[in-house]
């Protein structure tokens, strides 16, 4: 039987009180929220009266309520502690028109491998180069360019590169004596925007990538991962410098599985075969542990991801 590894996040400022009927109940620093969870397919383990306590909720629409008293902020931020004493903060965010905070805790164990990996780098000389595609909120481009990473982020969604960039406000890394190793912020049509890297020559030293099951590009360019990671994934591999160091593919669609992420990443990098890319293949689950009385034995399956490592 292949064994699937499942990581958590092992994040103070994030704690995942309890789920069930399709929610959970989560803290996200001092502030608990209850939020739609398509996943949360058995019962909770508190009653209704303890869910009523959060301060705020979203049903499966977004739609937001907040609790009578009121006191409830509409951004604060978040600290994650990096290997090597760095730390980066995060904003999450209350709205009414969206479900998102801003974060995914979860991936908090890949923000500090970044962290990890840049470390095996020589610190003299041109820093080593990240890229992030489906970049979002930044908190991974930030990771990278806090532990040494020139990092290169793209999203399609202007909303989400400005939260970036006030994430790394509120970081400390957007001061001009960075400039060895800066984040590069890019509103762009990820697919497009890979070819024009390959066609320029330019090499990294790790990729990321968190596809949509479905999205647009900012000219209304279609993505559809089902017929388009693949060749994604390949024209990745033709961006990977001889001393790259990492390929992460991270997927939240609820149809796939992690070892249909591995054979892909076999596919397209073919470790074990002549010509193929030397290295380890590793697939595996995301998932968040519950601290309510009774529900300590369940996992909470998030994110699902396969990484390539020299």
């Amino acid at each position: 039987m292949t064994h699937i590894p499942v990581i958590t996040p092992g994040w103070p400022e994030y704690e995942l009180i309890d789920s069930g009927d399709s929610r959970k109940l989560e803290r996200f620093g001092k502030v608990v929220i209850v939020r739609h969870e398509p996943k949360a397919w058995w019962r909770p383990a508190l009653s209704e009266a303890e869910w009523a306590k959060a301060h705020a909720s979203q049903d499966d629409e977004g739609r937001l309520t907040i609790r009578q008293d009121g006191r409830v902020p509409k951004a604060w931020p978040l600290r994650l502690d990096l290997p090597g004493g760095r730390q980066i903060t995060l904003e999450a965010r209350l709205s009414e028109t969206s479900r998102h905070i801003g974060l995914f805790p979860e991936q908090a164990p890949h923000w500090r491998l970044l962290a990890e990996i840049a470390g095996q780098y020589p610190r003299k000389g041109e820093a080593p180069k990240l890229l992030n595609l489906f970049g979002y909120t930044g908190a991974a481009s930030l990771a990278a360019q806090a532990s040494g990473f020139a990092a290169t982020h793209v999203d399609a969604s202007r909303p989400a590169i400005a939260w970036a960039k006030r994430n790394q406000e509120l970081t400390g890394l957007s001061n001009p004596e960075l400039a060895d190793r800066p984040v590069r912020f890019l509103l762009d049509d990820v697919v497009k925007f890979v070819q024009r890297e390959i066609r320029r020559g330019n090499r990294y030293q790790a990729i990321l990538l968190d596809p949509p099951s479905f999205g647009r590009g900012p000219n209304r360019e279609v993505w559809k991962v089902e017929g388009m990671v693949r060749d994604l994934l390949a024209d990745c591999r033709t961006l990977l410098a001889d001393d790259a160091r990492l390929l992460l593919l991270t997927m939240y669609n609820i149809e796939a599985s992690a070892l249909m992420l591995g054979n892909l990443m076999q596919d397209v990098l073919a470790p074990h075969k002549k010509g193929g890319l030397p290295g380890s293949i590793q697939v595996g689950e995301l998932a968040v542990p519950h601290t309510a009385p009774g529900a300590e034995a369940r996992l909470l399956p998030r994110s699902i991801y396969a990484r390539w490592q020299a």
